[in-house]
């Protein structure tokens, strides 16, 4: 530890690289720490710290911009000053910083740097040594030194008789002067009147005591005489009356005071000057520019002090940082473009010819506004993504908004100025980030918005979302209008029964669907695979897994629409793979080490595994465990009464069992399974139908009557109890399973079938088609039955699931009833002819 007048600091000081201002010994200074390095000494020193030594660090004053720092360390001044952190607080706006208040001790040197990063460490040389030009009495010694310390306590009680002492800064400032000794005096006294940065590095580079009363009595000096003439000038100009009062209530404190030379110019005068030359600069619109010249004119009559100062000059910082005019050249080459998307996706055709026809159509006519695009499919199947890569092929920059869970419609409109923490909204802060105004900016998950008591968010995209309003968005933070014509909107969602219809009605839906167990395999190879090996630190010539093996994780592991429960399986794989590697690693550096063999019976290392590590059912039933999902609909219809019908979900198509038992009662109906209204009326509607045409079909009840229902009670059951089930597609399947119960013949086990059904037994169309037959082709379907009128639908299925499945389009029920039984089913030929088989479309 390095000593001096009761002053102690340690030998290694933590340094904060200051540009605001210089500390020097004796005074309380603020500072704003925002660099990398000062936040870093400031978390991991300050407020770490659990001792009073922890609290002392090192102030150097350093010229270099904190806005323009680098990674590379600043060439540092060689003398700073040690100071005790007093106050520490922190703040998130406008950006993540600390302010500290800091009460100066001494000066030091700077011997040598330890470290830079995370902070500034440095081993420093104590440098005041006051004891050595005090006498026990506490005077100063005779000579020159001591005639500058007396002229110089002169001048100090001189200015302190020209201020009023009623004030409590200028009370305080008359204590000090009768307190502390008189060779503290230039350090204080020059840190508290009105002088330049320059100045304060003079005093602090003064060694001596004698240089540094020769270098602060003269700025003493100049306050004194520019006092006097302002006192002359009132006597002259009486207007200047505010002026004097103003020196004498509080001029020997840093501000506006004793600004008398032109070269001690107000530095806040000049960063003005600045922000009016940037605000002339950012080819704002002409309503935005009289705004911004309005605001800076009132920031210029504003004391800094005022809470208003703050929230004006960051309106301005904002406004002349926004992209008006900015903007990046579309690199519009159809070919270029065409091959980037099949190279970053596979699969997808539909998508990527639209996005294609949105750049052939860019590239005729640059003055296109963008469109709002709506990528709809089930988590999984890359909709994120493709949006990256169109702004890839665009040559665009890329911002995503997550807007799942957002419930304040401030979030996308911005908040209004007069209330404490405003800020503008996610659209016009993502313009900031990109720093350009024809981005493509992505809002994730727009079916996941919700509503709440601050406003609903998805009104608030109205105006955003809709080409003919949004060349003219305004932010309530902004309170200007801003063109939003050129971005291009792309938005996700996994539904769109949760988007209000005004905001679906502005964006163009494009759906995404579930990918086939062929797709899934080329995408695991073209991407996952080789994706899992890099994550996890393995090549090609390590592991090796078989398409067979990518099949069976496909089957029989995960059951999904989209590949994110794939890539797990394959990240799974490839860590239990890594364990292997590195023991074989260990094993060969073993066997360099000991060319001999060991010496001990037990050190043998283990023999390294043999290379590639191929994955086969063995080895991945020993991974990832036994199969989940296993082909069970042949063995669920082993009884009458047992159907499988397909369902929609926003996750992708699923395969839906149905199961229906009798009891004998008095012709009742329960329904379990949590189903939702439209799903009860379809099987009251089924029951409904099966009564009135029961002797056509040879239904008979229990004791064998024409009334299937009398003195029967009917439970219907849907399983997975845990799932709410809702909607009319489940009518076919629930007449099949009632028919099948009443007649006591077995359901086919490779048939599923999908459809709503009327009272007079036709069969209406339903939606989601491509998902459910994707659902019925994964669980091994060999047959589906859709309503005729969604035979359209079949078109946009994948050729080898037209191949695989034999479809048949139905008009009523005969037709269902007749392709659901082996044989047909009784009473279906009398009364309808055979029904339509689209076999291998």
């Amino acid at each position: 530890m390095a000593s001096s007048g009761g002053i102690q600091i340690p030998s290694r000081l933590p340094l904060l690289l200051s540009h605001e201002g210089v500390l020097l010994p004796g005074s309380t200074v603020r500072f704003s720490v925002d660099s990398p390095r000062n936040m870093q000494l400031v978390s991991q020193r300050l407020l770490r710290g659990t001792s009073l030594k922890s609290t002392i660090i090192g102030v150097i004053p350093n010229t270099r911009d904190p806005e323009h720092d680098t990674d590379d360390l600043p060439t540092l001044h060689k003398i700073g000053t040690a100071g005790i952190a007093v106050q520490v607080v922190g703040s998130n706006w406008p950006k993540p910083h600390y302010t500290l208040l800091i009460t100066g001790l001494c000066r030091f040197r700077v011997s040598s740097l330890l470290k830079e990063r995370p902070f500034v460490l440095a081993e420093v040389e104590q440098l005041d040594k006051l004891e050595q030009y005090t006498t026990p009495s506490g005077t100063a010694e005779d000579g020159e030194l001591g005639e500058l310390s007396q002229k110089f306590y002169q001048a100090a009680v001189q200015l302190l008789g020209m201020l009023d002492i009623s004030v409590p800064v200028v009370a305080k400032f008359r204590r000090l002067l009768d307190s502390l000794p008189r060779e503290t005096l230039p350090d204080v006294v020059a840190s508290m009147i009105r002088t330049s940065n320059k100045e304060k590095l003079q005093v602090l580079d003064a060694i001596t005591l004698e240089e540094r009363f020769k270098k602060a009595l003269p700025m003493l000096t100049r306050q004194i005489e520019g006092l006097i003439l302002l006192q002359k000038t009132r006597k002259i100009n009486p207007d200047n009356e505010k002026r004097v009062l103003s020196v004498r209530k509080g001029g020997i404190f840093p501000g506006r005071q004793f600004n008398l030379d032109e070269e001690d110019e107000d530095e806040d005068g000049d960063d003005t000057a600045a922000l009016e030359r940037r605000v002339h600069g950012a080819k704002m619109p002409e309503a935005a520019l009289r705004v911004c010249l309005k605001e800076l004119k009132r920031l210029k009559k504003m004391p800094q002090s005022m809470p208003e100062y703050a929230l004006t000059r960051n309106y301005l910082d904002l406004m002349v940082e926004l992209p008006w005019s900015k903007s990046t050249k579309d690199c519009l080459d159809i070919r270029a473009a065409r091959t980037l998307l099949d190279n970053d996706h596979y699969a997808m055709d539909k998508l990527k010819r639209r996005v294609l026809e949105y750049l052939a159509v860019r590239q005729l006519k640059t003055s296109l506004k963008g469109p709002i695009l709506c990528f709809v499919g089930p988590p999984g199947v890359g909709k994120t993504s493709v949006g990256r890569s169109i702004a890839r092929t665009l040559g665009r920059e890329f911002h995503r908004i997550a807007l799942g869970g957002v419930c304040d419609q401030s979030d996308i409109r911005g908040h209004r100025r007069t209330y404490v923490g405003s800020m503008p909204g996610r659209i016009i802060n993502g313009l900031k980030t990109v720093a350009v105004n024809n981005p493509v900016f992505l809002l994730d998950e727009v079916d996941k918005l919700g509503k709440s008591l601050q406003g609903d968010p998805a009104a608030a995209l109205l105006e955003v979302l809709d080409p003919e309003q949004n060349h003219s968005f305004t932010d309530h933070y902004l309170n200007v209008a801003f063109d939003l014509s050129q971005v291009l909107f792309i938005a996700t969602a996994n539904t769109t029964a949760t988007i209000p219809p005004a905001l679906l009605d502005r964006m163009e839906v494009l759906q995404v669907p579930g990918y086939t167990q062929e797709e899934k395999v080329e995408i695991a190879h073209r991407h996952l695979i080789p994706n899992q090996l890099e994550q996890h630190g393995l090549t090609p010539q390590q592991l090796h897994i078989p398409q067979d093996t990518t099949q069976n994780i496909i089957s029989r592991y995960t059951r999904e629409a989209g590949v994110r429960s794939l890539e797990r399986k394959f990240g799974a794989i490839c860590r239990a793979v890594a364990v292997k590697v590195a023991e074989g690693h260990r094993a060969n550096k073993t066997e360099a080490s000991t060319p001999e063999g060991p010496t001990q019976q037990g050190d043998k290392a283990a023999a390294p595994p043999e290379m590639p590590i191929v994955i086969d059912h063995v080895a991945l039933k020993d991974i990832l465990g036994p199969p989940l999902f296993e082909m069970e609909v042949s063995e669920r219809l082993t009884l009458p009464g047992v159907a499988v019908g397909l369902a929609w979900t926003p996750l992708g198509g699923e395969i839906l069992f149905v199961e229906a038992s009798r009891m004998e009662g008095e012709g009742q109906l329960t329904l379990t399974g949590q189903l939702g209204d439209v799903m009860k009326e379809s099987a009251h509607l089924a029951i409904s139908w099966l009564r009135a045409n029961a002797k056509t079909y040879q239904l008979t009840n229990m004791a064998g009557g024409p009334d299937p229902l009398e003195g029967t009670d009917i439970h219907l059951h849907f399983p997975a109890g845990a799932v709410t089930k809702d909607g009319p597609s489940a009518g076919v399947t629930i007449v099949t399973c009632l028919a099948s119960l009443f007649s006591g013949r077995l359901v086919r086990s490779d048939v599923a079938m999908t459809g709503e059904i009327t009272l007079r037994g036709l069969v209406l169309p339903v939606g989601g088609i491509k998902d459910k037959v994707l659902a019925a082709h994964r669980a091994g379907v060999k047959r589906v039955v859709i309503p005729k009128r969604n035979e359209k639908d079949l078109e946009e299925l994948p050729a080898n699931v037209r191949a695989d499945l034999d479809f048949v389009t139905a008009t009523n029920l005969n037709e269902v009833l007749n392709a659901a039984f082996d044989g047909g089913f009784p009473g279906t030929a009398s009364t309808h002819t055979h029904p339509q088989l689209t076999s291998k479309l």
